[in-house]
Formats: structure tokens, sequence, C-alpha cells
């Protein structure tokens, strides 16, 4: 059975820098693409970073390019989003998923990722 479980949310300052961890079980995950995403509260889910199975291709909302860095270990089976610069804007639940396959040109869609993790809260005050 696939699990995906977040952890490292918190309520951190306007600039501050923090990162979000992802696990994953119950399949070859080396394999898969995975991606984050985000949702604040009264808006609709949105894509925030994906990286492929071997780290050989990393997207980027624009939003988050140049400040947040995703990376994976196979080894581990976990997946990383490191924040830093962190805005009011960026605050939301933070959601681990993973792709149908090892790569997506589509990775920006919900509709490309088949298991999602439950969230972690990020809250970001100014």
């Amino acid at each position: 059975q696939v699990h995906l479980v977040e952890s490292g949310g918190e309520l951190v300052q306007a600039g501050e820098s923090l990162s979000v961890s992802c696990a994953a079980s119950g399949f070859t995950f080396s394999r898969f693409m995975l991606g984050w995403f985000r949702q604040a509260p009264g808006k609709e889910r949105e894509f925030v970073a994906a990286i492929t199975w071997n780290s050989g291709k990393i997207y980027y909302a624009d939003l988050v390019k140049g400040r947040f860095t995703i990376s994976r270990d196979n080894a581990k089976g976990t997946v990383l989003l490191q924040m830093s610069k962190l805005k009011d804007e960026d605050t939301g639940v933070y959601y681990c998923a993973r792709a149908h396959s090892y790569d997506s040109p589509s990775y920006y869609r919900d509709s490309v990722y088949d298991y999602w993790g439950q969230g972690t809260q990020v809250t970001v005050s100014s």
C-alpha cells in the first residue's frame, strides 16, 4: 500500500527558511516522479515543485523559483522541499504526491499524480 507522509511544517517568520520532508513507502520509490503542491485557505491547490525519478529534471512554479529547492534520496525513499526567503503568500498546507510515471510534460497538473499525502501546515507570519 502506497503511503506518503509529510512532516516539518510549522510557523515561521517572513524571510526565514524552512524544510518540509516526505517519507514514502509501499512502492518502488526510484521509478516515479515526486511533486510538492500547496493549498492556501480559500484557494485551489497549486503546483510548487517536482523532481523526476533520477533527479535529472527538476521543475518549479514561477512563484517559488530561486527560493525553493526540491531534492530526493532514492535510497531512503524521501523527498525534501527546502524553502527560503519565505513570504506570507507561501502559507498553506503542503502536499507531497507521487506521479503516474517517472516524468511528465504535465508535471504541474494534479491529474498526473495518483497518490497524495495528508499534508503539513506551513504558516508564514509577518
